[in-house]
Parts: C-alpha cells; structure tokens; sequence
C-alpha cells in the first residue's frame, strides 16, 4: 500500500554538518555504483539538471560527475531515507563506469578468507582519461 505525499522532506544537511552521504545505484540492475557527498548546492543542481553533482571533499568544491571523464550520471529517480539524512539515486550511468579507476563499480574489491579479491573488469584507463594538463 502506497503512504500519501509527504510535504516538505529534504534531506537534513545541517545534521551531519552541511555534507550528506549519497549512493549511485544503477537503475537497470541495481548495482551499488559509488558512495559520494552532497551538499544543499549540488542537491539543488542536480534537481535542476537531472545530472548527478556531488560534492568533492577532497577538492572542496562541487564536482558534476563525469566533467573530466565523460561518464555523467543521469539521476531516473531520488530516495531519502527515513532520517533524511542519506540519499540515494538511481542512475543511468553513460560510459558504463562510475569509478575514476575504470572499473563500473567502485566496489570492485571484495574481502575473501584469502585477501582482497579484484572482482570488476577495468572498463578504461585512468591515465588515459585523466591526463593532467
């Protein structure tokens, strides 16, 4: 059963001090893309464009995704959990990666009883495509 349209739910960027933790999902399959960060700034954009834009901790500025790479995600859909305080968005990834070591999946490392176990075929080469200027 389908809850009525709940006004005024955003997500909390005051509670974790301006930044919320945001998923990529692929919307076809499901798979877990990438873990990244929002502010109010990038959640504005990408309402507005309809393209994924984060917020690059590293660089402290907002980061489109795929600026550099060419592989952009297009947001299909946006879910904030019950806290309102992560964000997940379903998204037709283009250029089939989402991670900047060229893998599709960011979690492309899996623990096993043996070690770390590289379980993501590299889609393209990161010095290839992030060639410093």
């Amino acid at each position: 059963m389908t809850e009525k349209k709940e006004a005024g739910i955003r997500p909390d960027f005051e509670k974790s001090g301006g930044l919320v933790t945001t998923i990529a999902q692929d919307a076809e399959t499901g798979t877990v893309l990438m873990l990244a960060y929002m502010n109010e700034e990038s959640y504005q954009e990408t309402l507005r464009t309809g393209r994924a834009v984060y917020f690059s901790r590293s660089r402290q500025k907002l980061w489109r995704k795929g600026e550099e790479s060419g592989n952009v995600q297009l947001v299909k859909e946006i879910f904030i959990d019950c806290d309102q305080d992560a964000i997940l968005l379903k998204v037709e990834q283009i250029g089939k990666a989402a991670c900047h070591e060229g893998y599709q999946s960011c979690f492309f490392r899996k623990l096993t009883p043996e070690g770390v176990e590289i379980v993501g075929q590299r889609i393209f080469d990161p010095a290839e495509v992030y060639k410093k200027k």
